[in-house]
C-alpha cells in the first residue's frame, strides 16, 4: 500500500472529526443511541499507523462503533481476532508478513461469523475477487470517505455487502462477459430461486429467513448451494447475477 494512498485516507477520516460536547439529555435520537444500542466491535489491521489512529479517532466518535484493536500485519491480526472475537474486521490487503488475503482465510476459517471488509488502493479483479473468495463481506478503496468506512462496517456487521461502487462496476461488467444460458437458474429448485431473488434485493441471510420463514442456518445453506450450482464464488456474485438476470424484481401477484 503507497504512503500517499494511507495518507489520503487518514485525511479524509480526520477531516469528518469534530469534538463533541455537552450531554445528549433533551435529545431523544442520541439517547437511544447511546441507551440501546450495544456497539459493533471492529479490529483494525493496518501495516500503517496513521491510518488506524485515524480511523479509532473518527470510530471513536459513533455511538454504534467501537475499535476493540488494532493490528500492524496480517499474522497479528489473526491472532487479535482469534483473542478478541471482533463483530468486524477492517483488512489492509498490502502488509508485511502476511497479507490481508491470507488473514482473511484465516480468520473466516477460524470464525465464520466474524465479517471482514477489506480496505486497499487497488482496483484489480485478482485482488477484488481473491478478497471476496477468501471470505470478504466488502471491499473500500483507501479514498473512501470515512462515511462509507463506516456504511461498510455496520452493512458487514448486518450480514450484507457494501462494495465500493468502482468495484460493483468491475463484477458487473465481469458478470455481463459470462456466456448466457439458455435458462441459467434451470439447476435452482423453486426454493434456491426465492432465496436468489432476495439476495438480488440486498437482503441479509437473517433476512431472507424472516420473508420466506425459515432459519437464517437454512437460509445459509441454500445460499452455499446455489453458489455451488452456479458457479459462483460469493454472495456478492449471487446478488449481481440475480440483478443481471432480473432474478431480483419482486414476483407479480
Amino acid at each position: 500500500m503507497t504512503a500517499s494512498a494511507d495518507g489520503r485516507l487518514a485525511m479524509r477520516v480526520g477531516d469528518r472529526v469534530a469534538p463533541v460536547s455537552g450531554d445528549v439529555s433533551g435529545r431523544p435520537e442520541l439517547e437511544a443511541s447511546v441507551n440501546d444500542t450495544t456497539p459493533i466491535r471492529v479490529l483494525l489491521v493496518d501495516d500503517h499507523a496513521v491510518v488506524r489512529m485515524g480511523l479509532k479517532v473518527f470510530f471513536d466518535l459513533q455511538d454504534d462503533i467501537e475499535v476493540v484493536g488494532e493490528a500492524g500485519d496480517g499474522s497479528e491480526g489473526v491472532a487479535l481476532a482469534r483473542r478478541l472475537r471482533p463483530d468486524v474486521v477492517l483488512m489492509d490487503l498490502l502488509m508485511p508478513n502476511m497479507d490481508g488475503l491470507t488473514a482473511i482465510a484465516r480468520i473466516k476459517a477460524e470464525l465464520p461469523e466474524t465479517e471482514i471488509v477489506a480496505v486497499t488502493s487497488f482496483i484489480e479483479e485478482e485482488k477484488v475477487t481473491a478478497a471476496l473468495e477468501a471470505g470478504a463481506s466488502g471491499y473500500l478503496l483507501k479514498d473512501a470517505e470515512a462515511d462509507e468506512v463506516a456504511a461498510a462496517v455496520r452493512a458487514a456487521f448486518a450480514g450484507e455487502v457494501h462494495l465500493d461502487p468502482a468495484v460493483a462496476r468491475l463484477l458487473t461488467q465481469r458478470i455481463r462477459a459470462r456466456k448466457a444460458e439458455p435458462d441459467a437458474t434451470e439447476p435452482l429448485t423453486d426454493r434456491e430461486r426465492d432465496v436468489l431473488r432476495l439476495l438480488g434485493q440486498g437482503m441479509s441471510n437473517k433476512e431472507i429467513g424472516s420473508t420466506l420463514f425459515i432459519t437464517e442456518r437454512t437460509a445459509r445453506t441454500y445460499v452455499s448451494n446455489i453458489l455451488g450450482k452456479l458457479g459462483l464464488a460469493s454472495r456478492t456474485q449471487a446478488a449481481l447475477w440475480a440483478v443481471e438476470h432480473k432474478l431480483a424484481e419482486a414476483p407479480r401477484p
